[in-house]
C-alpha cells in the first residue's frame, strides 16, 4: 500500500501542492497569453501603419502621374500650334 492509501492527510497534501502546482502554471499561461495579444495588437498597428503609407505613395504618384500627363499634353498642344 501507498503512504497516500495509509494516512488521508497524505492525499490532501499532495492534493494542495498540485492546486498550488496548477495555479503557478495558469499565472505563467496568463503571463503568456497577455504577453501574445500585446505581440498581435503590435504586429496589427504596423500593418496599419504601413497600408497607410503605401495609400500615401499612391497618391503621390498618382499626383506625379497627372503633372506628367498634363506636361504631356501642352507639349503637344505646343507642337500642333
Amino acid at each position: 500500500m501507498t503512504a497516500a492509501a495509509i494516512d488521508p492527510t497524505v492525499r490532501a497534501e499532495q492534493t494542495k501542492e498540485l492546486q498550488i502546482q496548477n495555479r503557478t502554471l495558469e499565472m505563467h499561461l496568463l503571463q503568456e497569453s497577455l504577453a501574445r495579444a500585446h505581440m498581435q495588437e503590435r504586429l496589427h498597428e504596423a500593418e496599419e501603419q504601413r497600408l497607410g503609407l503605401r495609400v500615401l505613395q499612391a497618391a503621390k504618384l498618382k499626383r506625379k502621374a497627372e503633372r506628367a500627363s498634363l506636361r504631356a499634353r501642352k507639349a503637344l498642344a505646343v507642337a500642333l500650334m
